[in-house]
């Protein structure tokens, strides 16, 4: 049985795109709990993405970039505390705004608690969405989030758009530490590509073969994708599958909801599976 959405999508992002490093996109489909990865698309600006959305196609996607910003920065900026007139706002703002009007946020709080947290952020294990370095999750929510609303597409619980397409938050950090735990499977830095990082993707790679997730779904790939995905020293083509897997989970679990908890706050927004 097919549900309307056939086509699945993955999408390891960047808020600043290049032919080193582009946005990863894995696509597939699933049936009878196995996720057949069929490919991966890879994006070198911010303009191929643009493009890509609006391609006339149905499907699920988990985006790894965070949907919302903590309920509480919101309301101590005095920002708009409905999501669509937040994101506007936001997205009228530049990157050194931001990082200024974060960074005033977080100097004027106690150690050990500079950043503000999304209800999400506890289950899903994912940095603070207003952190901008290390990853800069401000600037991909900056970069990312307005790119989905003038594509039109449809964020379940946020933004209603074309129900064809639905865009969900992803994490792979999220599956990759059920499995791994704490160790490291990548690293953008060449000197930190080590060994013990090329295992640790092998052996995520062999759990989500076979299904070893809260999840229950079994990863299909072929051997040239699995050596894809064992070569990419980065991170950037497993993560895209680990977004492929959320959703391919949220497209299970169907329509409105895709998953998302009843009581989720549609301000903040949540990571799909946490």
């Amino acid at each position: 049985m097919h549900g309307i959405h056939d086509l699945l999508i993955g999408c390891d992002f960047s808020c600043s795109p290049s032919r080193r490093k582009p946005i990863v996109m894995a696509e597939g489909t699933v049936a009878k709990g196995r996720v057949l990865l069929s490919g991966f698309e890879r994006l070198e600006s911010l303009d191929r993405f643009d493009a890509w959305l609006l391609q006339k196609r149905r499907w699920v996607g988990a985006f790894d970039f965070p949907f919302g910003l903590p309920r509480e920065l919101v309301v101590h900026l005095g920002w708009p505390l409905q999501w669509l007139e937040l994101m506007g706002h936001y997205a009228s703002l530049s990157r050194a705004d931001i990082r200024t009007t974060f960074a005033a946020f977080c100097n004027a709080r106690p150690v050990g608690q500079k950043f503000a947290h999304r209800t999400t952020d506890g289950p899903s294990g994912a940095s603070p969405s207003m952190k901008w370095v290390n990853p800069p999750v401000a600037y991909m929510l900056h970069a990312g989030v307005p790119r989905l609303l003038a594509a039109g597409v449809h964020l379940p619980g946020l933004h209603d758009g074309d129900r064809e397409r639905v865009a969900l938050e992803g994490y792979p950090g999220l599956l990759a530490r059920e499995i791994l735990g704490n160790r490291s499977y990548k690293s953008d830095d060449r000197a930190k590509q080590t060994p013990e990082r090329l295992i640790a993707r092998k052996d995520l790679i062999t759990a989500l073969e076979h299904g070893q997730t809260r999840l229950a779904l079994r990863l299909k790939v072929s051997h040239a994708q699995r050596d894809t995905l064992v070569d990419d020293a980065s991170g950037d083509s497993l993560d895209a599958v680990l977004c492929l897997l959320q959703a391919a989970w949220a497209a299970q679990q169907g329509g409105p909801a895709y998953g998302l908890p009843a009581n989720m706050d549609a301000l903040e927004g949540w990571t799909v599976t946490a």
